[in-house]
């Protein structure tokens, strides 16, 4: 079965997703990786720890889909309370119904659990544009990294971010996300949306 790749979301332009200046390496399988370089020492050692167990078997861990990133939960994390959770692995449409209530002013953080299967991901980047009433207000872009294949679960943690405060600031807000690579591949776009309050209640 063929890696399909999903069209761009209409709220994510190229441009906003992928740096246009950068130019990517050419992608290459765990074999080409591990066979380049061999007479330098410190960097096979070097590959062999970034690479693990990927080295000498292929790791599928979900033999029936055929993505190299399968993205399975996106979390909300506040510091003393529990992770508040997004599952992204069914109906995504279904996602805008789960409101996530954040107080105002709080500092929070954006996980992303996910799984890599097959072969080394390049550059990994997490886009997240939200939106308020039709209107822009904020983005983000993190570069999340170079993963190898593993059996477990990998996750990234962006940055503290700080809620909106204020009266202006509360409601109801919309949020288009996607997880992406340096070759364009995009793994998972998404809507989502959370609502700004005075208290958790």
């Amino acid at each position: 079965m063929a890696e399909t790749e999903t069209k761009p979301h209409p709220d994510h332009h190229d441009e906003d997703v992928h740096d246009a200046n950068y130019q990517a390496p050419p992608e290459k399988t765990i074999e080409e990786i591990m066979a380049a370089d061999q007479e330098d020492e410190s960097l096979r050692r070097y590959k062999e720890a970034l690479l693990g167990a990927a080295q000498t078997e292929k790791i599928v861990v979900e033999p029936n889909d055929p993505r190299k990133v399968i993205v399975k939960k996106l979390a909300l994390v506040v510091e003393g309370r529990d992770d508040m959770e997004l599952d992204l692995t069914g109906d995504l449409s279904q996602l805008k119904k789960q409101l996530f209530v954040i107080k105002e002013g709080v500092q929070y953080k954006v996980r992303i659990d996910f799984i890599v299967q097959r072969e080394i991901v390049h550059g990994l980047k997490y886009v997240q544009k939200t939106s308020r009433l039709g209107v822009n207000v904020d983005k983000m872009k993190h570069m999340v990294g170079s993963y190898p294949p593993k059996k477990e679960i990998q996750f990234y943690l962006t940055p503290a971010e700080e809620a909106p405060s204020g009266t202006f600031s509360r409601g109801t807000y919309s949020v288009s996300s996607v997880f992406t690579d340096d070759d364009k591949h995009i793994h998972l776009e998404w809507d989502w949306t959370f609502e700004i309050k005075k208290d958790w209640a």
